[in-house]
């Protein structure tokens, strides 16, 4: 083709002192054949890759869900929490979930009325490993649109490195060892709106971003960062910028301030005890190590796209927060940063097609060099290299670690041993299995209601070395009834009303 300025489909012509109008500053011109390789390899490789990296990590996430199932890993009360919360949807009722306490509607400690879309999967997989195969196909999801716009951009070799270095980032793979929780709804909406906005199709940017605000409370000033984004950084589409903006604001402070507030059983919004002074954003150190892995993520030089700004809101609270798991890089709170990581990275380094990039909101700079491109992308990679064996996934590479647990028939035999519909209280490790069969609350929570039965575990980490020598005679105490022992086997402990 003929060197000439590109410029993309449905851009607004140029505007008096522009570079296209005659300025001084050089045109930027479409790059040569050698460095755009074959028509024929970028589109088989823009056609295979992205859905490739999709399965293979839907796999992995999966089959390491799985594999925690089976082997009885329980980090936290999550995931029995989000059980139980699909198994009330899919009995078309309100998310009451007793294991947070009597008559504890979810919708009243954090803001995600999307979970909804789990029904479908309680009526096709009633058990709480689905929810974490439901969590791995929607990471595996959000590869596809990210790693398309990366391989256009910088090429297919480059660009498929690029999406795989997201796609098993770490804060997809701390998310996925953490089990199921609400965001993985938020990291293909992200990953979906945030390549169409690289692709300059606005209203379709909009589109993906609306639905953040049902995925929890917090996610509406993300949106409006990424309306104000839109209004600043394209004139043309300020008014669906503002638009998105106001969204975003308004269903903060509606969901925070007065839908959580009403479902909630304290008439409260929970989580503003955990906020703690401005001053202490800065401090623990371990709060600059986890921006400098996200800013690494990106690249380093996605520090110069607006779309980092993206990443302000959910940092905010997590630094003014007094818990300490919000300020790691562990746990599930980077996931949604991951997609903002690879978007702002991919905005930064231009695109190979029109020779643009983006510095601040300077949208028409040359972009930057090969030697920077790669060194980026490898960056990108090696923040989630460097940690080697921290990262969860390589434990599906040791085969030990598919050994069954010998405790598997013993937990087995403990769930047996209560009565289906049975209100149990349980500790963390058998909570979310139990949920399918019974009336589930946790042991160690507010519940005033008196279970059935009370199913405990002598090695869960939620007693401490405060495990009761006489189990019957501790939940007596606890609830004033009768209680008898009708199963001790492998460290699991079943005592049921007389």
């Amino acid at each position: 083709m003929p060197e000439a300025t590109v410029r993309p489909s449905g851009s607004p012509p140029p505007e008096a002192g522009s570079t296209e109008a005659g300025s001084t500053e050089p045109e930027l011109h479409a790059p040569k054949g050698n460095e755009l390789g074959t028509d024929s390899a970028a589109l088989w490789t823009r056609r295979l890759v992205p859905p490739l990296l999709a399965v293979l990590a839907t796999l992995a996430y999966g089959l390491l869900g799985s594999r925690q199932w089976r082997n009885l890993v329980s980090p936290s009360w999550d995931l029995g929490i989000f059980t139980q919360l699909a198994r009330a949807y899919g009995e078309f009722g309100a998310p009451i979930v007793p294991i947070k306490g009597d008559e504890v509607n979810l919708l009243g400690d954090h803001f995600h009325p999307i979970l909804v879309l789990l029904a479908p999967v309680w009526w096709a997989w009633p058990s709480g490993e689905a929810l974490l195969w439901t969590q791995a196909l929607l990471f595996g999801i959000s590869a596809i649109p990210l790693t398309r716009v990366a391989i256009d951009r910088l090429g297919p070799g480059l660009g498929s490195a690029a999406g795989a270095a997201y796609v098993f980032s770490f804060g997809l793979q701390a998310a996925a060892d953490v089990q199921f929780h609400e965001i993985a709804f938020a990291v293909p909406l992200l990953a979906f709106s945030l390549s169409a906005l690289l692709r300059e199709r606005i209203g379709l940017a909009v589109a993906w971003a609306a639905p953040l605000v049902l995925v929890k409370e917090d996610l509406g000033l993300t949106v409006a960062v990424l309306g104000a984004v839109i209004a600043l950084r394209h004139r043309t589409h300020r008014r669906e910028g503002l638009g998105l903006a106001s969204w975003g604001i308004g269903w903060f402070v509606l969901s925070t301030f007065v839908v959580l507030p009403i479902l909630n059983t304290a008439g409260q919004y929970d989580y503003t005890d955990n906020l703690g002074s401005p001053l202490d954003v800065f401090w623990p150190p371990l709060k600059w190590m986890t921006v400098g892995m996200l800013l690494l993520a990106a690249g380093l030089i996605g520090a110069r796209s607006p779309l980092i700004w993206l990443m302000v809101p959910t940092l905010a609270w997590r630094f003014t927060g007094t818990v300490e798991f919000y300020w790691d890089w562990y746990w599930h709170y980077n996931a949604v940063l991951m997609p903002i990581a690879l978007a702002a990275l991919l905005d930064a380094l231009g695109d190979r097609r029109t020779g643009r990039a983006t510095a601040w909101l300077r949208t028409n700079v040359p972009r930057p060099a090969r030697t920077v491109r790669i060194t980026a992308v490898a960056a990108s990679a090696t923040v989630t290299l460097v940690l080697g064996a921290s990262m969860p996934l390589l434990d599906l590479a040791r085969e030990h670690t598919w050994e069954r647990t010998w405790r598997a028939a013993p937990a087995q035999e403990a769930l047996d041993a209560v009565p289906d519909g049975a209100v149990l209280a349980s500790d963390i490790t058998l909570l979310a299995q139990a949920v399918p069969d019974h009336d589930v609350q946790w042991v160690h929570g507010p519940n005033q209601r008196v279970p059935d039965c009370v199913l405990s575990d002598r090695y869960a980490f939620s007693w401490g070395d405060r495990f009761p020598e006489d189990p019957a005679g501790w939940a007596q105490g606890r609830w004033g009834a009768s209680y008898a022992t009708v199963l001790d086997e492998g460290g699991f402990i079943v005592v049921c009303r007389n």
